[in-house]
């Protein structure tokens, strides 16, 4: 910092004329400064209500046109039927209807689910592979007679000699 001079700040500021005109200038600028920014603010908030009011219009919107669509399946009787068995457990005359209610005993009953693992894991093969097998060798079965379990099968009958 050898190189750097000291500066005479009285020096330039004293080269600095204010003219009575410049005073006036710089006074409306701050004055208009001072009613602009509080305005501009205003201005700012409003947009942004605006902007939330209209999106709570496009909301209510959408709530009526599903309300309305509600309102037109109601109309129908299908409809009206389906609800009622489904919501009310109606049933029509001579219908039997039979609730289960937690069929399961406790040690079948679905426990809690393990996480999915965040990690990838390869296949082992290829799953159009399995997909082409599986089809040809259902379509290449045999056909296989039902099996009847505990009936013994019949004694052939001989045939009668004449």
């Amino acid at each position: 910092m050898a190189g750097r001079r000291p500066v005479d700040v009285r020096g330039w500021l004293g080269g600095i004329r204010l003219s009575g005109f410049m005073v006036i200038m710089m006074g409306l600028v701050v004055l208009a400064a001072f009613v602009l920014v509080p305005t501009i603010g205003t201005y700012v908030d409003q947009r942004q209500q605006i902007a939330a009011l209209e999106a709570a219009v496009q909301l209510s919107r959408e709530e009526v046109d599903d309300l309305e669509s509600q309102r037109e399946r109601w109309q129908d009787p299908a409809y009206i039927t389906t609800q009622a068995r489904e919501r009310l457990y109606y049933v029509k005359p001579g219908e039997v209807v039979y609730l289960v209610d937690d069929d399961l005993p406790p040690e079948l009953a679905p426990q809690e689910q393990e996480p999915v693992s965040d990690e990838l894991q390869a296949a082992r093969s290829d799953w159009m592979s399995k997909l082409v097998r599986s089809v040809t060798e259902a379509g290449l079965a045999q056909t296989v007679a039902p099996v009847t379990i505990g009936v013994p099968d019949p004694e052939p009958t001989p045939a009668p000699t004449p």
